[in-house]
């Protein structure tokens, strides 16, 4: 299949050769689960490699949004008195132009998390060797408040 081609393509071209991106799209969670598996292994292999870089938590962003901005400016080497602005800039909806604005997505049903779905969506994570649903998600290098 052409679509096929085009995500192998594209997986190779972002240096993960051989990672297997077949996946079946058995309900509305997995593009998700699995696109943020595929960007996390990306992001691990990178930090495994000595490359600078460090992951942030949403969930510890959403909580305690003026201590992380003070640590990601910390980890940036960046002056933490932004983090007040930082903030102040999250309010803001960056895609308020576009068909991913607050508005709009703000519409959409979240998907239902049934017992199955959440097995079969654990079992994805599992195979990418990504923390399963429940779990904290916390990957190696990942920024953590002070």
């Amino acid at each position: 299949m052409m679509l096929d081609r085009i995500d192998k393509m594209m997986v190779d071209a972002m240096g993960l050769s051989g990672f297997d991106y077949s996946v079946c799209l058995s309900n509305d969670l997995v593009f998700g689960v699995f696109f943020s598996a595929l960007i996390s292994t990306i992001y691990l292999d990178f930090y495994r490699r000595g490359f600078n870089i460090r992951a942030v938590r949403y969930e510890d962003l959403v909580a305690r949004p003026l201590d992380m901005c003070r640590t990601v400016l910390e980890f940036c080497h960046l002056p933490v008195s932004l983090a007040e602005l930082a903030v102040k800039a999250f309010e803001v909806d960056s895609q308020r132009n576009s068909f991913l604005s607050r508005s709009i997505l703000g519409r959409v049903e979240e998907a239902e998390m049934t017992p199955q779905i959440k097995r079969e969506l654990n079992g994805l994570l599992k195979k990418y060797g990504m923390p399963l649903i429940g779990e904290p998600g916390i990957l190696e290098g990942t920024l953590t408040c002070r």
